[in-house]
């Protein structure tokens, strides 16, 4: 049972409002740092992970299963019950998420029902608002990881770097903040390495031009194939491989053949990164969504691999024999990469100071069935999870990833299926919609992501299922225009979903700034075209 010295639900909902109200980034960290400074520590965790529209932290790899209906049902014995004359404090609502993820066997439905009819039944209406926006994952309250980072940061009194490096070794942005306001500086710098524990992994800006992209990396860059594949990290300790996927989910069932090879490594430990790619007989590059199948399936995995067989790309290595290498530069990781594994399964790269060399790499990686290239900064370290212009993507067509807001009912031979999806970009806390489209998927595409879809149903109207933006497309199209249909102002021009991207999650769409940037870059190279008309 809670105690007095709980903090009341109430004090983290009003903190929510205040958020809201104010676009200042400034303000929003003066709030979360005098907020989190108030807890008692047992409370910080949670009161971050809700205030960012999350349940659980991206480590534990858990969820609460409750769809649209559970929860409908839930409200329904709500409005039937009295209210809970006591508080609905922090931890209540971090003991009630628990029970119900917890929920299992032939009476799990009933249960996580139950559960969630008690919580909300003990809420105010204002906590309440707070908790559905949690549990669907729509807090939209203008506060990122970025920004909770940096209110983390001050209410510790730490530097902010520090925190964020913590994060991404833990994967618990919660845990993170409880050590850094009861450890400070010397309990946050203990984090590094952990072996068989994933990595958040080093992120890359899209490259405009490549004139750029060699000034930035001071005339000369290192340039990769980048690979139509999975990313993945793999960890070795003694016989012991995990492997992970890009969002530090354990697939190494899923992938066994990836396991053989890093057993067979002459290495006692080691962290490996590399892309995994789907081909076909002839060792041609096969779709992104072939190789979802394989990711998914944990069942009949020797028949998987004979219908579609993997290769395996490395680029990088993080940690060797004892030793991080993450603060270590490119070219000497790549060095003692070198010098580990086989070449046939390197990625292949060349280090130029060409355009016109790049160019030509470019067209070989396409021709070859690859996505495009990867240009990384010779000098660079390993920055964890952190984005930045030591490491730029070299693609030939303009795409978003984008996530789904909401689908309509088809008409004609879409009939009775969702597929015109409502596209949304990422604005602080909440969704800028910048088009729809239906293209691009096959017909048993379209049926699988429906179900995905009804899964994470908000609300229905006539025409419109209303979803959690937790599925992120990877949308090509011809221009973006501006556009006075949308909130956002912008609208994409014959967009289409070029792929489903599974292995990134709704933090990982790009967002509303980017979007404008592509837009005024975009405007520059169709100046002279605009004045000819």
């Amino acid at each position: 049972m809670p105690t007095g010295s709980e903090t009341p639900f109430e004090a983290l909902a009003e903190l929510t409002r205040k958020l809201e109200s104010t676009t200042k980034r400034l303000e929003k960290r003066r709030l979360i740092a005098e907020f989190l400074r108030s807890l008692p520590r047992e409370e910080v965790g949670p009161a971050v992970l809700i205030a960012i529209g999350r349940i659980f932290p991206e480590a534990e790899q858990k969820a609460l299963n409750v769809g649209w209906a559970t929860l409908e049902k839930a409200l329904e014995t709500t409005r039937q019950v009295r209210l809970d004359a006591r508080p609905l404090t922090i931890r209540d609502v971090r003991r009630a998420f628990d029970g119900i993820a917890a929920a299992s066997g032939t009476d799990s439905v009933r249960a996580r029902r139950r559960l969630l009819s008690s919580l909300l039944g003990q809420a105010t209406e204002g906590e309440r608002e707070v908790l559905l926006k949690s549990i669907f994952g729509e807090m939209r309250i203008g506060v990122n990881e970025g920004v909770m980072l940096e209110g983390i940061a001050d209410a510790a009194g730490v530097d902010p770097d520090l925190v964020r490096s913590a994060h991404m070794f833990l994967g618990d942005l919660g845990r993170v903040a409880e050590v850094a306001l009861s450890e400070g500086t010397s309990g946050l710098a203990a984090f590094g390495v952990r072996l068989l524990s994933p990595v958040k992994p080093m992120m890359a800006e899209m490259a405009d031009d490549i004139d750029a992209v060699l000034e930035e990396h001071g005339g000369t860059t290192a340039v990769e194939f980048k690979f139509d594949g999975a990313r993945i990290q793999i960890h070795r300790k003694g016989e012991a491989v995990r492997v992970f996927s890009r969002r530090l989910t354990d697939v190494t069932e899923s992938v066994p053949e990836v396991v053989e090879i890093a057993r067979g490594l002459p290495a006692d430990s080691f962290l490996l990164e590399g892309e995994v790619v789907a081909v076909d007989a002839s060792g041609r590059p096969l779709p992104f969504q072939d190789l979802m199948r394989r990711f998914r399936r944990v069942h009949e995995i020797e028949a998987l691999r004979k219908e579609i067989p993997l290769n395996l790309y490395l680029f990088d290595l993080l940690y060797l024999n004892g030793r991080s290498l993450m603060s270590s530069a490119y070219r000497e990781r790549w060095a003692a990469l070198e010098r580990l594994v086989p070449p046939k399964i390197l990625a292949k790269r060349i280090i130029t100071s060409s355009r016109s060399e790049i160019e030509s790499f470019l067209k070989e990686a396409l021709e070859a069935g690859h996505e495009g290239l990867m240009a990384k900064q010779l000098d660079s370290p390993y920055t964890v999870g952190k984005r930045g212009k030591r490491w730029f993507k070299i693609k030939p067509a303009d795409t978003l990833d984008a996530g789904i807001l909401a689908a309509e009912w088809g008409h004609g031979r879409r009939q009775g299926t969702l597929s015109n999806y409502w596209l949304g970009v990422r604005d602080g806390g909440r969704w800028q919609m910048i088009g729809k489209t239906f293209k691009g998927l096959t017909d048993q595409e379209r049926l699988d992501l429906m179900d995905r879809l009804i899964a994470l149903k908000t609300r229905e109207e006539p025409w419109v299922v209303h979803v959690r933006p937790e599925v992120v497309v990877e949308i090509a199209y011809n221009e973006i225009q501006r556009s006075p249909h949308y909130e956002s102002g912008f609208a994409l021009r014959f967009a289409r979903v070029a792929r489903i991207r599974d292995d990134k999650g709704p933090g990982e769409a790009d967002t509303y700034a980017r979007l404008k940037e592509l837009y005024a870059k975009q405007f520059e190279r169709k100046g002279k075209a605009y004045e000819e008309v």
